[in-house]
């Protein structure tokens, strides 16, 4: 099975990510896509692994294998969880929708540690164009100071929230340089210190819910399985393998496993 049909027959969830969920789009905006996939469980059951993302078919789309996503998401990457959170869904089946309903399982304490140090990198690259070329790379500049106050307010609240709402003028007008770089050098210190004050008190928990998230990757993997023998030999890319013995290796696997086995 190749990469790009693992996104064409089994992504489980697809977002519109990027300026477009921002609330930051212009008539120039590219429409950026995120996904996730369930690859085949019997994928699995041979040497060479399913990929953990894949690239494409569209221009501007990525897309995650279901697990590697929840791994990421469970480290409170900052781009996946607010790919959970995208107001513009495009697609979500049964397991999709599950894997919607888990978001708050994500969400702890690590955001702080998550955000900050995704900050510090990008504070980084602006700090290099300045010296570089004397002015900084604004939309990039705009971005970071929307990644400053979405993490200042999901410590503040518990609640991730993508959408820049009435940040939206304000926001534009940095990404056009009518903004003088010390006052958004001022901006960007404000907004991580406000963020570092709303760290101790955070209604989130110190860690998120690794079990609830496990559970629900492995009736996933279980469901495909199933699936998979129903079909038949070679189903989802299994190989040519007889029925009667797919079928004993699948309820073997699904029967004698338990929560998070693998």
């Amino acid at each position: 099975m190749q990469p790009l049909d693992l996104v064409r027959d089994h992504t489980v969830y697809a977002c519109v990510m990027g300026s477009r969920a921002f609330g930051l789009a212009t008539d120039t905006s590219d429409t950026d896509r995120r996904g996730v996939f369930l690859a085949p469980t019997p994928l699995f059951w041979h040497f060479d692994k399913p990929p953990t993302h894949v690239t494409g078919p569209a221009p501007e789309q990525f897309s995650w294998e279901l697990e590697r996503f929840c791994e990421l998401a469970l480290r409170a990457n900052p781009n996946v969880l607010e790919c959970l959170h995208s107001p513009l869904v495009e697609h979500a089946d049964d397991t999709g929708r599950e894997l919607l309903a888990l978001r708050g399982a994500f969400l702890s304490r690590r955001v702080y540690d998550s955000f900050t140090r995704y900050a510090v990198s990008q504070r980084k690259k602006l700090e290099a164009d300045l010296h570089r070329y004397g002015a900084p790379r604004w939309k990039h500049a705009m971005h970071l100071l929307r990644l400053l106050t979405t993490a200042r307010d999901l410590l503040r609240t518990g609640v991730l929230t993508v959408e820049v709402g009435d940040e939206r003028a304000s926001l534009l007008a940095v990404k056009r340089g009518e903004v003088p770089w010390p006052e958004v050098e001022a901006r960007m210190a404000r907004l991580a210190a406000e963020t570092e004050r709303a760290a101790p008190g955070t209604p989130l928990p110190p860690e998120p819910d690794r079990r609830r998230v496990a559970d629900f990757l492995f009736r996933a993997r279980r469901a495909s399985a199933l699936r998979a023998d129903a079909v038949g030999p070679g189903a989802d890319g299994a190989g040519p393998v007889q029925s009667g013995a797919h079928h004993e290796v699948v309820q073997g696997v699904v029967s004698a496993g338990h929560s998070g086995q693998r």
